[in-house]
């Protein structure tokens, strides 16, 4: 469908209105494009389709990663959580790259904040808040792991036949399949659906009234349901990524009269890796609404600079709950700050 309108068939959305694509073309006096060898394939493989999604969750995925660490030190800071789980000497004897990597940035973010540095009364967190590197660091892990297929694939020839010049020879092989990208598609969606699964669970030790915090996280909560309903959300829209993290790669269906007898579904792995992408960005939203909640409570007290900078700038964009309002807007700029925020990814 997205081809057809290259060669005048097909519809198309012009000017408001859906349009035959040959009306389109004769607007502008547009020639239909006329295929070569091989370019009806490139348009339509089912390879294209995943690396297109793949690269774009990729790319999300990326910036998501950061994000969690950012949203998750502020939600230790609302919890008046410690900081010991993140010394670098438990790391570096269990070193997987991604568990060190958000250690650091855990030290980082917190750095010169007085909350953490203030005495706790409390010897350890929940698992929720403690092993945020080796959950988050796993995520990382998977990232990076599908980043390197994908860089692979989009580099690669994934057409067939295979046509070799200089050796004269041309080969029916298999380099269509979808299988790497299936695999690694279905790997990131539950990669991410485990960043969003232990999200939820800190917006849930939150609101429950522990450490001095209000329960939901509001003043007079008998008068007022607070942040009951956001944690509502994230938790079903948890559950949901849940069973999309199911893989569709495992499954295969019989087509074109047994000669396609073994397919990757890496199409459906795709789909649902995005739908997963778009849960993730709510859960984290929603966790940020929670955590900058908590933090004023922690009030005179101040975190680190960057964290205060950054709540500063969400401020703008959505205000302290004092009385209960519709929160559905407040979740809705809370995903546009977060898509709003700029950082340099990894190569």
């Amino acid at each position: 469908h997205l081809s057809l309108p290259l060669f005048g068939e097909g519809e198309v959305y012009f000017e408001g209105k859906k349009v035959h694509a040959s009306e389109v073309l004769k607007r502008f006096n547009w020639q239909p494009i006329v295929l070569q060898s091989k370019e009806g394939l490139a348009l339509l493989n089912g390879t294209q389709f995943m690396s297109a999604y793949g690269c774009y969750v990729l790319l999300k995925a990326m910036k998501y990663s950061y994000l969690a660490d950012v949203i998750s030190a502020i939600s230790l800071e609302g919890f008046d959580g410690r900081i010991e789980p993140f010394n670098e000497l438990i790391h570096y004897v269990r070193p997987h790259k991604g568990q060190i990597v958000t250690a650091k940035r855990m030290n980082d973010l917190l750095e010169n904040s007085q909350i953490i540095a203030q005495p706790k009364e409390h010897v350890q967190d929940p698992y929720s808040f403690r092993c945020i590197p080796q959950v988050h660091g796993a995520s990382k892990d998977t990232i990076d792991y599908v980043k390197k297929v994908f860089k692979t694939e989009i580099n690669s020839v994934t057409d067939n036949p295979n046509i070799f010049i200089e050796s004269d020879v041309i080969v029916s092989g298999g380099n269509f399949h979808g299988q790497p990208l299936a695999l690694a598609l279905d790997f990131l969606g539950i990669a991410l659906a485990e960043l969003g699964s232990i999200s939820e669970r800190r917006t849930y030790q939150l609101i429950s009234g522990l450490r001095g915090l209000p329960a939901f996280l509001v003043d007079n909560p008998g008068l007022n349901s607070g942040f009951m309903i956001p944690q509502y959300t994230a938790a079903s829209i948890a559950s949901q990524n849940k069973q999309l993290a199911t893989p569709a790669s495992v499954d295969s269906i019989v087509s074109s009269n047994g000669q396609e007898d073994h397919v990757s579904m890496g199409a459906n792995a795709a789909t649902k890796t995005l739908r997963i992408m778009d849960n993730l960005e709510r859960i984290l939203a929603i966790e940020l609404m929670n955590a900058s909640q908590a933090i004023n409570f922690r009030q005179p007290l101040q975190s680190s600079p960057f964290i205060e900078m950054f709540l500063k700038s969400y401020r703008e964009e959505v205000p302290l709950v004092k009385e209960d309002r519709i929160l559905h807007y407040d979740i809705q700029n809370s995903v546009a700050f977060l898509n709003s925020f700029m950082i340099e990814l990894e190569d």
